[in-house]
C-alpha cells in the first residue's frame, strides 16, 4: 500500500481512535465497501458498536484538501445507508465531529467524540 497523504491521515486517525479513545481494533473497518444509489463506494473508516451496527463514519482527506460542503455531502450520503450515530470529517489538520439526530434529520457539531463505552 502506498502511503498517500490521505492514507497518512487515515492511519493516524485509526491510531487516535485506538490509543486515545479506546476503541477496540476489532470494531474498526478501513475502506469498507457499500452501495450508494447503485454505485460502489467505500468509507474511509467505519466503527461498529458491540451489536455490529455502524456507530461512527470517518471521511479522511489529504491535509492539502480543505474540508468543504461537498465533503459533508459525501459522508451524509453514506450515512443515509449506514445510519451511524457520529460522523467525522478530517484532513489531519481540521476535524469536524457531528452527532446525528436521524429521527429529526439533523446533526449537532461536537468538540470531539466520546471514548469507547461512554455512549
Amino acid at each position: 500500500m502506498v502511503l498517500t497523504p490521505e492514507e497518512w491521515v487515515r492511519q493516524h486517525f485509526v491510531s487516535y481512535l485506538i490509543s486515545e479513545k479506546n476503541y477496540p481494533i476489532s470494531l474498526i473497518a478501513v475502506e469498507k465497501q457499500l452501495s450508494v444509489n447503485g454505485l460502489k463506494k467505500r468509507t474511509d473508516i467505519l466503527v461498529f458498536n458491540k451489536a455490529g451496527s455502524p456507530e461512527i463514519i470517518v471521511e479522511c482527506k489529504a491535509p492539502s484538501v480543505p474540508i468543504s460542503q461537498s465533503t459533508f455531502d459525501q459522508i451524509a450520503r453514506y450515512n443515509l445507508k449506514l445510519q451511524a450515530k457520529y460522523l467525522i470529517v478530517t484532513n489531519g489538520l481540521d476535524h469536524y465531529y457531528c452527532q446525528m439526530d436521524i429521527e429529526n434529520e439533523r446533526y449537532q457539531f461536537l468538540k470531539g467524540i466520546p471514548k469507547y463505552g461512554a455512549f
